[in-house]
């Protein structure tokens, strides 16, 4: 008998089982990239293939050798579920393979369930995508470093065990409702980058306003440009000491305290030239390079970490250059000029360099106070709009949750 399942007794008269008791499981293959002699070029499904709440997402394909055998062991048909094996980002997510692919294979990313005769692969599809929204698959996979979804740990997962019928029935009402969500969660998306789009319109129109005062390049404006600590001070790092920034910690227009570092304050004063003021201006080098942050009264006398640090002049309000830098087409001008063949990174050079328009600071605190006006509604309904969103998904997982457990009555026309 296996493991209860995490959502306690099932619907009676239904048993618990395991998944191999439903279907058979299979690997796929290791990656080959060149022909053995009489081998097939084929197209195969990858973990990139099988995306968040069972969406197969087959846009992009690629391509490698099977030997006529393994493509016929390996085949990809209607009616089978396919299983993420491994990856901390997606291991456990689950789809349901609704068209047989005729002339695929699948790589050993991948574990495919094949149902016996009469079970359902969109039941175990269904019932996998709860399983792993529950935290179970995590847990089940006791996740140290690199966690992997073995066929064989695929195979024993606790599976209740209603009839073919059943479950054929469970997946037709599962489809139908989570259809009518899925119509709901897309317009909420719409909306919402309609919102965005609206919200960068805003700063547009204000720029091109600024825009009649001229461009000036930006160490004309600014007291100093600088570069934070570059290379990780680790050997300074403490449980408290001078906060340190780095570029996890800057959004578009916000500093967020996840992940803060603390260094000594020897460090510190080693690192003195990165220490930060209130008012300054940080800027992201490297990952989301150009995004910018004002610095609160709160982080007065904290350190920077790879981070660039603009010290703005009498000329110019660091709100105003957050907001320009912020924008779309200010951060797509930076992205030019960003450097590196591994990592790029927006440097010293390029920031100092580039041009922005500059009206006088009375001027620029007016489009200040009406931007903060106008994003603030935005922002607003953007909250508003993303916590539909999230209601919907939690509601989506309850629904398929409930219906592959046997906590509610499926309609008799399902």
């Amino acid at each position: 008998m296996s493991a209860p399942l995490p959502w306690g007794d099932t619907q009676s008269p239904w048993t618990i089982g395991q998944v191999k008791h439903l279907g058979s499981v299979t690997l796929g293959k290791m990656l080959q990239t060149k022909d053995a002699g009489q081998d097939v070029l084929a197209p195969y499904m990858r973990a990139a293939n099988v995306q968040p709440d069972g969406v197969l997402a087959l846009d992009d394909v690629k391509a490698m050798w099977f030997s006529p055998s393994e493509l016929g062991d390996l085949t990809l048909r209607q009616g089978d579920a396919v299983v993420v094996e491994g990856g901390q980002g997606g291991f456990g997510r689950a789809a349901y393979v609704g068209e047989d692919l005729d002339g695929w294979g699948f790589q050993n990313s991948i574990n495919r369930i094949r149902p016996t005769a009469g079970n359902s692969g969109r039941f175990l599809a269904y019932y996998l995508i709860a399983l792993r929204a529950t935290g179970f698959i995590r847990r089940y996979c006791n996740v140290v470093s690199m966690p992997h979804l073995t066929a064989e740990k695929l195979s024993a997962i606790p599976v209740p065990l209603p009839s073919g019928a059943e479950q054929h029935a469970i997946a037709d009402y599962l489809d139908r409702e989570t259809s009518q969500i899925d119509v709901l969660i897309a317009a909420q998306e719409r909306f919402m980058r309609f919102l965005r789009e609206r919200r960068g319109a805003v700063v547009d129109l204000l720029l091109e306003e600024a825009s009649e005062h001229g461009q000036v390049p930006l160490r004309y404006v600014a007291a100093d440009i600088t570069v934070g600590i570059v290379v990780q001070p680790s050997q300074w790092y403490v449980d408290n000491g001078v906060p340190a920034l780095r570029g996890v910690n800057v959004r578009p227009g916000r500093i967020v305290l996840d992940d803060l570092v603390f260094i000594s304050d020897d460090g510190h004063r080693h690192y003195r030239k990165s220490q930060l003021s209130t008012g300054d201006v940080v800027v992201v080098r490297t990952g989301q390079s150009g995004a910018a942050a004002v610095i609160p009264e709160s982080l007065d006398g904290a350190n920077a970490i790879d981070l660039l640090v603009i010290k703005p002049g009498k000329r110019l309000l660091g709100s105003y250059l957050e907001m320009v830098l912020n924008t779309p087409a200010t951060r797509e001008r930076s992205s030019v000029e960003v450097v590196g063949s591994i990592q790029g990174h927006l440097n010293v050079a390029a920031l100092r360099a580039l041009t922005i328009p500059v009206p006088p600071v009375d001027k620029q605190q007016e489009m200040i106070d009406r931007w903060r006006e106008q994003a603030a509604e935005i922002d607003t309904l953007i909250a508003k709009t993303e916590r539909h969103i999230e209601l919907a998904k939690d509601r989506r997982i309850a629904l398929i949750t409930a219906a592959v457990t046997g906590q509610i009555d499926i309609p008799k026309e399902a």
